[in-house]
């Protein structure tokens, strides 16, 4: 029969969510350089960018769950699904990885920068670092114990226990949420600010992009939570939830690395505060 389906392939249609992205991203970046110039108007630009990006994933996410639904996800479309996760990791493993390259850089060579830093690591310029054994070693708790109830929730989703789902992604959510939380707190009371010097700078940027991270991850893990609850998940066919639950574990690991490598190793014989 012409146009009969006779392979395991989803052929898309043409969509208008990736032009719209693609215009979004360009508004978003276009304030970005309107403020570095200080020109007016830049937060109305930036706003307009972040609210279209929004509309976006909504749009576009809903399209492929709706895809999922329908059953156009075949096993061969969610093999390709599992490699363009595994490549999305992959590309934000790199990018932690630059941040860890400069911690490095400035921690091990710092008679480099003598000028900048006074040949010592953390800088002359930093009275105190924070104490890691205090609200970062609790924070490493609980990223563990979430990485715990999301293992809880996808063995309960493998074996049909829809309520051992819910029960674990509502835990997860709740850690995910505690931690941000804290964190949050951490920054408001730290005894340096951003900027100034090698160390802050390292510090905040490392940190604070994975603090997006536990934040787009906590937000992947509602949109799970919901899904739950609306029976879209089945033990053969989770991709979603799969794909969240990778998203969460590379953040926790790259969480530990920078407890180990920024907070304790990184602060070693300085003042705590």
């Amino acid at each position: 029969m012409a146009g009969a389906k006779n392979h395991d392939y989803h052929i898309l249609p043409p969509d208008i969510w990736p032009l719209i992205g693609g215009v979004s991203a360009f508004t978003l970046t276009t304030g970005f350089v309107m403020y570095m110039h200080e020109m007016t108007g830049h937060w109305l630009v930036f706003g307009l960018g972040i609210a279209m990006l929004i509309a976006t994933f909504y749009g576009w996410f809903s399209k492929v769950v709706a895809e999922a639904q329908a059953g156009d996800h075949t096993p061969v479309v969610q093999l390709h699904l599992r490699y363009g996760m595994i490549l999305f990791i992959a590309s934000e493993v790199m990018f932690f990885a630059g941040w860890f390259w400069a911690w490095f850089d400035f921690a091990l060579f710092p008679n480099e920068l003598t000028e900048v830093v006074g040949g010592v690591f953390p800088p002359a310029a930093i009275e105190a670092v924070m104490d890691p054994f205090a609200l970062p070693l609790l924070n490493t708790l609980i990223l563990l114990c979430s990485g715990t109830t999301l293992t809880y929730a996808h063995h309960s989703l493998i074996h049909g226990d829809r309520d051992g789902l819910k029960k674990g992604l509502w835990m997860t959510v709740a850690l995910g949420v505690l931690f941000t939380c804290i964190q949050a707190y951490e920054y408001m009371h730290a005894p340096f600010d951003f900027g100034g010097n090698t160390y802050s700078s390292a510090f905040y940027m490392a940190t604070g992009f994975h603090g997006f991270h536990v934040l787009v991850g906590t937000i992947m893990l509602i949109v799970c939570l919901r899904r739950a609850y609306l029976g879209h998940f089945t033990p053969r066919q989770h991709f979603g939830f799969e794909a969240a639950a990778w998203y969460w574990h590379f953040v926790d690991v790259v969480w530990l690395f920078l407890f180990i490598v920024v907070y304790v190793w990184g602060g070693w014989g300085a003042e705590f505060h």
